[in-house]
């Protein structure tokens, strides 16, 4: 049976590889850019860099299949992205190359992670990103480690975690509402964002 346990270093190329298979939407994304680490390198890799202690895997008893990870402070997160993540793989991704309309937006993000900091989520400072294949999917899973990084952040005094979410992404949403994530009042074309409380009882 599959298991939420803290991330180790072994799991990143499976972390890389979660993430990559769903990132079209939550299905499989590999091939669609020049390099199948360029999704990874911008939701997943820094965060394991930066703050592996906020990093825990769905473990199926042979690997990860499942992740959820994220930051304690936005703000700091993007100031230590900046400093620590962007000089390792900038250069394997040059702003100057010309990819089509969907990976510049995607090299854009990498390159400006302060993209991420949104003005009146003071009071919801954390942050997280949540994936898990398909086929694990349904099961209670995603509930156990979203359970699981909030009480890492309530265990570290960080009050309140928000996230964002495509606006047309009807089914993360009720996933999110479920759970019992509202609404927040920022606004993004093309994105809502949702929080929730460290201490809240899933």
């Amino acid at each position: 049976m599959a298991f939420v346990r803290p991330y180790e270093d072994f799991d990143r190329a499976d972390v890389y590889d979660v993430c990559v298979r769903t990132a079209d939407g939550g299905r499989d994304a590999r091939g669609q850019y020049s390099d199948d680490h360029l999704m990874p390198d911008i939701y997943a890799g820094p965060y394991l860099h930066l703050e592996p202690e906020l990093a825990f895997v769905l473990d199926d008893g042979n690997r990860a299949v499942g992740y959820i990870l994220g930051t304690a402070d936005t703000r700091r997160w993007a100031d230590e992205y900046r400093r620590r993540w962007l000089p390792l793989v900038a250069p394997r991704y040059p702003r100057s190359e010309e990819p089509g309309a969907g990976q510049e937006r995607l090299l854009e993000t990498l390159h400006h992670p302060e993209q991420g900091v949104h003005d009146g989520l003071s009071g919801y400072p954390a942050h997280l990103h949540i994936d898990l294949l398909p086929e694990h999917q349904g099961h209670g899973h995603g509930r156990a480690l979203v359970r699981t990084f909030l009480a890492a952040l309530a265990d570290s005094g960080v009050p309140a975690v928000h996230l964002g979410v495509a606006s047309s992404n009807t089914r993360a949403r009720a996933f999110y509402e479920r759970l019992g994530f509202h609404e927040l009042s920022v606004r993004e074309p093309g994105a809502t964002f949702l929080g929730i409380a460290s201490d809240a009882v899933l």
